[in-house]
This record gives structure tokens, sequence and C-alpha cells, in this order.
């Protein structure tokens, strides 16, 4: 193959043809995968801030996967929640935090250091704070935030006007910590070097291909200017990782852009989905114009990164929903942006029912006029 050229197929991708080819990638619609830790490894990174929804995230590519299994998954340390890529949390499999980590972690902190200064946190202050947490921890003591808050607080550490998430937030950066077991329904923080399973160091480059390989197989048709900004490495260290991954890669030039995949072609269905908030689908790419229109967009993620459940009909944003929990109870409110056919509604009134199944819950669906 011409490494340098895209290969040419009997037609022109358009937009709806790269929704759903990304559909088929992010084994959103139909799944090889029978586990959480394969489905995760298989995307790479899953953007995880909104802890709930992050594992629906799971739910929506693993159907026959419950919440407990996701939970469960965590709780075993075979998948994990802490920072990488980018500033912000992710859930990626144990077996790839540590050279995932080594990769992007230098980048994320040099982009901390002004907001540290802000804060106070100088050099001093984050090595006080790790001696703090390593000792609250050590010996398999995984522990909740408000325990190491109390400790930090204890040592003269100050919390406020939150300092303590970027105190943790450095500490994950580091490899000092990393998620730990739930305990009474309560995230916990455990030391990085107990929890996470050792692995044998990677040259830069085998990571940066590695990284490229597995954002293009797994959320693909996608452009280098997506995967810059899903993987937060600069243009051309980016750049870099997709020439070394070209070679199993296929690709497609759509008007300007060239977009790079690894799933074979697709026969479009009709499908409807409920996807969560902060959604790979929809949160992974710098361009979104496939999945919603620009009219659409401020409804469905706000101008400060707040990104809403979405409804998905044909691999097309048509809307958004909100969850209500009960004790025994999840109540979808959907609104939609357009009118939709009654095939969609009736597939996402299923969509609905496998919710609450992955919740273990009864499910009532309503639309808000």
């Amino acid at each position: 193959m011409d490494e340098g050229r895209p290969i040419q197929y009997d037609y022109c991708m358009n937009l709806q043809e790269i929704a759903h080819l990304r559909l088929v990638s992010q084994q959103i619609d139909g799944t090889k995968f029978t586990s959480v830790k394969e489905l995760v490894a298989w995307m790479g990174a899953m953007q995880a801030q909104d802890a709930l929804m992050v594992k629906w995230a799971v739910g929506v590519r693993l159907p026959n996967a419950t919440e407990k299994d996701v939970e469960a998954a965590l709780d075993r340390g075979e998948i994990l929640r802490t920072h990488v890529l980018r500033p912000t949390w992710h859930i990626v499999s144990a077996d790839d935090l540590r050279w995932m980590l080594s990769l992007t972690a230098p980048r994320i902190q040099a982009g901390m250091k002004s907001r540290h200064s802000e804060l106070g946190l100088d050099a001093g202050t984050l090595s006080k704070s790790r001696k703090v947490i390593e000792k609250t921890l050590r010996g398999g003591n995984h522990a909740p935030r408000e325990t190491l808050i109390r400790a930090l607080e204890q040592a003269g550490i100050a919390t406020d006007e939150n300092r303590a998430s970027h105190l943790f937030a450095a500490a994950e950066l580091e490899g000092l910590i990393c998620s730990g077991k739930t305990q009474q329904g309560k995230q916990t923080f455990a030391l990085f070097e107990e929890w996470v399973p050792p692995s044998p160091p990677i040259e830069r480059d085998e990571a940066l291909a590695r990284l490229a390989k597995r954002y293009f197989t797994s959320h693909g048709p996608a452009t280098l200017e997506d995967f810059t900004w899903w993987s937060g490495l600069t243009v051309s260290d980016a750049r870099r990782a997709l020439d070394m991954a070209k070679a199993e890669l296929r690709s497609e030039a759509v008007g300007e852009k060239t977009y790079w995949f690894a799933a074979a072609k697709v026969q479009p269905k009709e499908t409807a989905f409920l996807l969560p908030a902060f959604d790979e689908f929809l949160i992974s790419y710098k361009d979104r114009s496939a999945t919603i229109t620009l009219e659409h967009q401020k409804r469905a993620f706000s101008s400060n990164g707040i990104f809403h459940p979405v409804i998905a009909v044909d691999g097309r944003a048509v809307g958004v929903w909100k969850r209500t929990l009960k004790r025994d109870q999840v109540q979808v409110q959907a609104e939609y942006f357009v009118p939709i056919t009654p095939a969609a509604q009736r597939q996402i009134e299923a969509e609905a029912i496998r919710y609450g199944a992955f919740l273990g819950k009864l499910p009532f669906l309503s639309v808000k006029e």
C-alpha cells in the first residue's frame, strides 16, 4: 500500500457513512467483545469525568453487561479511572495505563503549571502532599477523597479553592495514585504501584504508534486533527504517530480532509441509541459534523465543555435525554431537536428498556414537549 495516498473506493464516503462506520468501530452497533476489560482496551481510553455515565458508555457497547459488571471490573482493578491523555478523567485497561501515562502525562503536567502557581502549589507543597497521600494509602488501604483531604489538612496543606482536585490529579499524573475499590458506594484512590500490574516499558515511538492504531481502529473514520484533539499530543507527535500506524489503516479523502480507519465498509441500517454524557461517539472528534449539525450543537454540549447525554438515530444526534433515578425505577425523559419517525421512537423505547436492564431498574420513557 502507498502510505502517502488514501485508498480509493468505488464511491466517495459522505458524512452519513462516516457516522455509521464510527458506530461499528466504536462497538455501539454490534460488538465482538464479551468482557468489560476487552471493550475498554479496544477503545483505548474513554472520557470519564461523569463517573456514573461512563459505566453506561461501556454498557451501551456491551449489550449483556450490567452496571454491576462495570463496577466489578473497576473493583478488581481490571480497568482504572484516572487522569490520562488530556487534563480530565478517562477509564483505561490496567494493561495500558503505564505506557499511556508515560506518553501523555508530561504534556498535561506542563499545562497545569500556571494554575498550580496561581493556587500556591509549589514544588515543596506538591512533594509534601505526595508523602501524605502515600502514607495514607500504603498497604492496600484504598481511601475515598474525603479521607485524603482530612489527611492533607491535618498536615497543614490547604485543599480549598479546588486545590485538592489539583493535588490528586498531580499525583495521578506522576503515577502515584489511581482509582481503587469502591467503599460503601464511594470511589477511592489506591497506590499505583500496589494496584496497577507491572508491565515492561516501551519506547516512545512504539507508544505513539500504538496509541494512533488504537484510536483509528476504535474511533475511525477520523482525521489527524481528531486524533490530535483526542490524544492531547502535539500536532507533530500526532502526525508522527499516524505516520507509523498508516500501514495498518485504510484512508479516504472526503473533500479536503483525509479520514483514517480500520473497519471494513458497512451497509447503513436504521439504529437508535441512548448515548451517555461525554460519550466517545461525540466528544472524541475535533470535527463533530458527521454526528451533529451546527445548529444543534449548543443543545448537546456547552461552550465550557459539558457534554449532555445524546439520542443518536442512524448515527446522527436528534435529541438529548436525562434520567431520574428512584429506588427501583429509572425515568428517562427524551427531548428531540427534530421530528423522528414512529420506527425510531420504538427503537428509542427499546433502548430505554435496555438501559433499565443495565441498571437493574424498571424503566419509564417520556418525551418532553
